[in-house]
C-alpha cells in the first residue's frame, strides 16, 4: 500500500455516524475512551463477558453510551476498539473471530509486566499485541492506537482537554485512516500515523517509559510530534 499523498492529520474524515464497540470496556481504559468518544458525538458500546455488568457501568458513564456483552458489542459495531488486559487478550479475541470478521479493530492492549523496578514490556511471539491480534483475526482489519492515552486523565470531568497525540500504525490505509478521525475527535488529541502494523511492538513498549515518568514526576504525560 502507497504512502498517503497528503498526511496531514488535519484532512480528517466524516466518522460522526459510525458505532464504536470498546472490548474491555468496564475497565479504566474502555471506561475512559468510550466516555470521551461518546461525549464528543460517537454512538457508544462498552461490552465485558458480563452484560448487566456493562449495562451497569454505561449508566454510570452516561453520554448514551451502552453496555452489552462483548459477542453482541463486536458483531454491531463498525469500530471496534480492544483494551482487554494483557493475559486475556488473545483467549477473548479468538472467542469472537467470528462477530469481528469485517470490522475495523482497534488494538490498544500494552504487554507489560511490574516489578519492583517499574514497568517493563514483555516479549510477544507475534512481535505485539496489535499483531498478534491480526494473525488471531484474518478477517479483520486490524490497527493499533491508543496506547499513550492516560485513563486517569480520560475519566477526569475538570479535564476538558485530551493534550496528547495518539500514534495510528497499521497496513491499510482507509483503516488507519479513520482510527485518526476517531482519535481526533477527543477535545485536545490529534490522530497521527505512525507506520505499520509491524512496528506496534516499540509503541506499546513505550508506554513503561510513559508509566515511569508519571512516578517520577506526578503526572500524566502523553505524547506530541513535533513539526507536523
Amino acid at each position: 500500500m502507497s504512502e498517503s499523498p497528503n498526511p496531514d492529520p488535519r484532512a480528517l474524515l466524516d466518522v460522526a455516524h459510525l458505532h464504536v464497540g470498546v472490548l474491555g470496556g468496564t475497565g479504566e481504559q474502555g471506561r475512559g475512551l468510550a466516555r470521551r468518544l461518546a461525549m464528543a458525538g460517537q454512538r457508544v458500546t462498552i461490552g465485558s463477558r458480563d452484560g448487566g455488568r456493562a449495562a451497569a457501568i454505561a449508566a454510570d458513564l452516561g453520554h448514551g453510551v451502552r453496555g452489552a456483552d462483548n459477542a453482541t458489542t463486536a458483531r454491531e459495531a463498525d469500530v471496534v476498539i480492544v483494551a482487554v488486559p494483557w493475559d486475556g487478550h488473545a483467549e477473548t479475541l479468538m472467542s469472537l473471530r467470528d462477530e469481528l470478521a469485517g470490522t475495523i479493530v482497534v488494538d490498544c492492549v500494552n504487554p507489560l509486566g511490574f516489578d519492583k523496578q517499574g514497568a517493563f514490556s514483555l516479549a510477544v511471539a507475534e512481535g505485539s499485541a496489535a499483531q498478534q491480534a491480526a494473525e488471531i483475526l484474518p478477517e479483520s482489519t486490524v490497527v493499533a492506537a491508543f496506547h499513550h492515552v492516560s485513563a486517569v486523565l480520560l475519566l477526569d470531568s475538570a479535564v476538558d482537554s485530551i493534550d496528547t497525540d495518539i500514534l495510528v500504525l497499521g497496513d491499510d490505509r482507509a483503516a488507519t485512516d479513520v482510527v485518526q478521525s476517531l482519535a481526533s475527535r477527543i477535545p485536545g488529541a490529534r490522530g497521527v500515523y505512525g507506520g505499520r502494523l509491524r512496528n506496534a511492538g516499540q509503541v506499546e513498549a513505550f508506554t513503561a517509559n510513559l508509566i515511569s515518568m508519571n512516578r517520577r514526576y506526578k503526572i500524566h504525560a502523553g505524547i506530541r510530534v513535533t513539526d507536523l
